[in-house]
C-alpha cells in the first residue's frame, strides 16, 4: 500500500503530524536526524559562494512570507520503526528552516508548546552539533545584539564549539536571518500558514536503498557553483514560463553539455566552460542594449537579465547563442573556424596573429572573463576577439540569408576594422568616445547582414579604416576579378588590412610592394630616403618615425593615424614602386650609392646624405628620431634607441661619428665629453664649452660656423668637425696630455 502522504507538501511542523506506512503499519515521525554520512551544515559558511547561496535563499524565503509562498522541492529520507527520520537529501534546506522557525518563535514570544517540535531536530555527525541544537531551543535571546554574539557569551556555550563547522555555520545563518527578517510582522503565523513548504519522499518507497541513493547523488560533497547556478537559473525561468524552463534545463543537461564536452577540463567537467560562455552572451546583451558590463558574477547576471521586462527575450538569446553551433553541418566547430581563418594568407580566409587560437569558441569558453593580471585591460579573451566571435555568431544565426561566400568577404571587412582600431576598441566611459562597443556591434551587424559599412554610425571603429572599408565594398562590386590581389595586399605583414599607403587606385602595384619588402629593410629605408623625407611626424611634433629593423616601425609609417605626412609618404612610396616590377638589394643599394655620390660631387650635403652614408644614423630597431625643428633645422637631431623617450643609449649621430668613444650617455648623447671641456653641435655650428665648477655657467670657449648655403651644408660636417676638434685640442696647451 502506497503512503498517502508520500510526495505531498509539508511545512516543518506538520511533517511531525502526518502518518506514514512502515511495513503496512502507520507511524509518525518522532525525530529528524542528520546522519553521520552527511556533511556539515554549509549555508552559513563565510566563503563568497556560500554567502551568495545564503543571500539568495533567504531572499526567496522573505518573498515567500511576504506574499509569494514557495515550495523547496523534494526532501528524501527513511523512517525507522521508532519514528526516526534519517534525512538523506534536504539537510541544508531543513536546517535553515529549523533556524528560521526558531527565530520566528523567539522573536514572536510563541508558547513553548507550539515550537516543541524543534526539540526533535538534531545532528548525529558530532556530539557538539547535537548538543547545540538542544541548547539553542532552550535559549531565549534578548535580540539586543547580534544573535551569535549573545549565544557565544552564554555559559552553556563552550568556546571549543566555535571549532565545530556546523555550529559556526548555524551562528552565521542566525545572524543573516536576524538581519533579513527583523522587520517582518507575524512571521510565526505566516510560516504556520504554509509560506514555506517542501515535498517529502521515503527512499524505500522509491525502490532505492540508502547506499544506492547516496552513491547516485554523491552525498557528502558540496554542490558545485555550476549546480547552484543551474538551480537558480531554472527557478528564475520557472517564473517566466515553466514549460520553457523545463526545455532549457533539458538542453543544459544534454545538447549543450554535448556541445561543450569536447572542451572539458582534466576532471571531465564542462561547468566553467558553460559559465564563461554564459557571461559572454550576457555581456553581448548588455553591449547591444547600449550598456557596459559591470557584473561578472553569474548569479547577479541572472538577477540583472532574467527578472525584468526583457527577461524572456534575453533567455531566447542565451538559447540561440548556444543552439547556433548546431547549424554547423559536416564538420567540427574547430574545422568551421579553420575554414574561414588562417595564420597565413589563404584564399577565402582572414589572417590572424599566431598568438591566438583559430577556434574562437574554444578560446571564449576557456578564457572569457579571465585576466592575465589585475588589470581588466589584460583580458585573456580581449574585446577585439569578442567582436570577431560576435561576427561569426551573427553569421550562424543568419546563414539562411547570408551565404558562405558573402560572409567570407564581409568578415574580412570586420577583421580589417578590428586590426586597425586598437585605440578605439574600448568599453571604458573615461576614454575618448566613451564605450564604443554598442556602436561597433551595430557596425558588425550592418556589414555581416547587409554588406554595408555604415559611415553614419558615430564613435565606433577607426574613422580612416571605416572610410577605406566602405571604398573597398564599392570597389569590389566592379573589380571582383582583382579581389584576391586586394586580399593578398591586405594580409601583408606590414599592412594588417589597411592598404591606403598603396591605394586601390594603385592596386596593380601590390606585387611590387611584396617584392620590395622581400629586400633588406635597411636598403628599403635608404631607397625611400633618396626620393624624399618619407618619415612621419608623430602627434607630439618632436618625434619622427623612420623605417627600421622592427616591423612595428613600418606599421606606424604605413598606417593612417594621428601622425602627419601620410600623403607625402604615400607619394614617395609610389615613386619608388613605379621604378621596378621586381626589386633586389643590388638595385636599392645603387639608389643609395648614386644619391651619396651626387651629394659629394655637387658638394651639397643635406640631412638625408648623412643618414644614407653613415650606418650610425640608422642604428635603431625602432627608427625613432627627435628633431627640434625638422623643417628649419634638420641637423639638430637625436637618434633614439627606444620607442617612446630618449634614454642614456640615445645620441646625436653627428657627434657619434666625430668621436664615438666620447659620447656622454649621462647627457643623452648630446655632447662629447672630455676632461676639461665638452663639445656640442648645432644646426650650423660646432661649440666648445668649459666644464664649469661650483654651479657656474659653462663658458663658451669657441664656436665655429659650419659652412652652408641656403641652410644646406657645403662641406661634410663630420669630417669638418673632426678637423676642427683636432685643431682646438692642438691649439690649447691646457688640453694637451701631460
Amino acid at each position: 500500500m502506497e503512503n498517502q502522504y508520500n510526495g505531498k507538501k509539508f511545512t516543518l511542523p506538520n511533517l511531525f503530524d502526518a502518518e506514514f506506512l512502515l511495513d503496512e503499519e502507520p507511524i509518525k515521525i518522532e525525530n529528524i536526524i542528520i546522519p553521520k554520512i552527511q556533511r556539515d551544515y554549509a549555508q552559513g559558511r563565510t566563503t563568497k559562494e556560500a554567502a551568495r547561496v545564503r543571500e539568495n535563499f533567504l531572499k526567496s524565503l522573505l518573498e515567500a512570507v511576504d506574499n509569494k509562498p514557495i515550495a523547496l522541492d523534494f526532501v528524501y529520507g527513511n523512517i525507522d520503526k521508532s519514528g526516526v527520520l534519517t534525512l538523506l537529501d534536504g539537510q541544508q534546506r531543513l536546517t535553515t528552516l529549523f533556524l528560521l522557525y526558531w527565530y520566528a518563535a523567539k522573536i514572536g514570544n510563541v508558547d513553548k508548546s507550539d515550537y516543541e517540535f524543534l526539540n526533535h531536530f538534531s545532528y548525529e555527525n558530532r556530539p557538539s552539533s547535537r548538543d547545540f541544537c538542544k541548547k539553542l531551543v532552550l535559549h531565549d535571546p534578548t535580540f539586543s545584539t547580534k544573535i551569535s554574539d549573545e549565544i557565544i557569551d552564554q555559559e552553556w556555550f563552550p568556546l571549543d564549539w566555535k571549532n565545530d563547522p556546523t555550529i559556526d555555520s548555524m551562528l552565521t545563518m542566525l545572524d543573516s536571518i536576524q538581519s533579513c527578517f527583523s522587520g517582518v510582522e507575524n512571521l510565526w503565523d505566516k510560516l504556520l500558514r504554509g509560506a514555506v513548504s517542501f515535498y517529502f519522499l521515503i527512499i524505500k518507497d522509491m525502490g532505492l536503498t540508502d547506499d544506492i541513493y547516496i552513491k547516485m547523488n554523491s552525498r557528502g560533497k558540496p554542490l558545485t557553483q555550476f549546480e547552484h547556478f543551474k538551480a537558480e537559473y531554472e527557478r528564475t525561468l520557472n517564473e517566466l514560463d515553466k514549460d520553457y524552463s523545463k526545455s532549457i534545463i533539458q538542453k543544459i543537461d544534454h545538447q549543450w553539455t554535448d556541445l561543450l564536452w569536447p572542451y572539458k577540463d582534466e576532471g571531465n567537467i564542462i561547468d566553467n566552460s558553460f559559465l564563461r560562455y554564459f557571461r559572454f552572451i550576457c555581456d553581448i546583451i548588455c553591449y547591444k542594449g547600449g550598456g557596459r558590463p559591470t557584473v561578472s558574477d553569474e548569479f547577479e547576471l541572472i538577477k540583472l537579465y532574467f527578472t525584468g521586462e526583457d527577461s524572456l527575450d534575453n533567455a531566447f538569446t542565451i538559447e540561440k547563442y548556444f543552439d547556433c553551433w548546431f547549424k554547423i553541418q559536416g564538420m567540427s566547430i574547430g574545422d568551421f573556424f579553420s575554414s574561414f581563418i588562417s595564420y597565413s594568407h589563404e584564399i577565402g580566409k582572414i589572417k590572424i596573429d599566431q598568438r591566438y587560437n583559430i577556434n574562437l569558441f574554444e578560446d571564449c569558453i576557456n578564457n572569457y572573463g579571465e585576466t592575465i593580471s589585475y588589470s581588466i585591460r589584460n583580458r585573456k579573451f580581449p574585446l577585439p576577439r569578442l567582436i570577431l566571435l560576435y561576427a561569426f555568431i551573427t553569421y550562424l544565426l543568419n546563414n539562411d540569408s547570408v551565404s558562405k561566400e558573402q560572409f567570407s568577404e564581409r568578415v574580412r571587412h570586420v577583421h580589417n576594422l578590428i586590426l586597425n582600431s586598437s585605440e578605439e576598441i574600448s568599453d571604458s566611459e573615461s576614454r575618448v568616445g566613451g564605450n564604443r562597443l554598442p556602436a561597433m556591434l551595430k557596425q558588425v551587424d550592418s556589414i555581416i547582414l547587409q554588406g554595408k559599412v555604415d559611415l553614419e554610425e558615430q564613435n565606433n571603429f577607426n574613422v580612416n579604416q571605416l572610410k577605406e572599408e566602405a571604398e573597398k565594398v564599392e570597389w569590389l562590386k566592379t573589380h571582383s576579378d582583382s579581389a584576391e590581389t586586394l586580399y593578398t595586399l591586405e594580409d601583408h605583414k606590414l599592412l594588417h588590412g589597411q592598404i591606403g599607403i598603396v591605394g586601390l587606385e594603385n592596386i596593380n602595384y601590390a606585387s611590387r610592394f611584396e617584392s620590395l619588402f622581400n629586400c633588406d629593410v635597411d636598403l628599403i629605408d635608404c631607397a625611400l630616403l633618396t626620393l624624399g623625407s618619407y618619415c612621419r611626424q608623430e602627434s607630439n611634433y618632436w618625434r619622427w618615425q623612420f623605417g627600421a629593423k622592427n616591423d612595428s616601425s613600418w606599421d606606424l609609417i604605413f598606417h593612417k593615424n594621428s601622425a602627419k605626412n601620410f600623403d607625402q609618404t604615400k607619394e614617395i612610396l609610389y615613386n619608388l614602386l613605379s621604378q621596378k616590377e621586381i626589386f633586389t638589394n643590388d638595385y636599392l643599394l645603387s639608389l643609395k650609392d648614386n644619391y651619396i655620390n651626387k651629394c659629394e660631387a655637387e658638394e651639397k650635403f643635406d640631412w638625408r646624405y648623412y643618414r644614407l652614408k653613415y650606418k650610425s644614423f640608422r642604428d635603431s630597431n625602432f627608427g625613432k628620431y627627435c628633431f627640434d625643428d625638422f623643417y628649419n633645422e634638420p641637423y639638430n637631431c637625436m637618434l633614439m634607441k627606444t620607442a617612446q623617450k630618449p634614454s642614456s643609449s640615445s645620441y646625436i649621430p653627428f657627434l657619434y661619428e666625430i668621436d664615438p668613444n666620447r659620447v656622454s650617455s649621462v647627457h643623452y648623447g648630446k655632447r662629447l665629453q672630455y676632461d676639461n671641456f665638452y663639445v656640442r653641435i648645432r644646426n650650423s655650428s660646432l661649440i666648445f664649452k668649459s666644464n664649469a665648477e661650483n654651479g657656474a655657467s659653462d663658458e663658451i670657449l669657441k664656436e665655429i660656423s659650419i659652412p652652408q648655403e641656403n641652410g644646406i651644408d657645403i662641406v661634410n660636417r663630420i669630417e669638418f668637425c673632426k678637423e676642427e676638434l683636432a685643431k682646438f685640442i692642438a691649439g690649447r696647451s691646457e688640453f694637451q696630455p701631460q
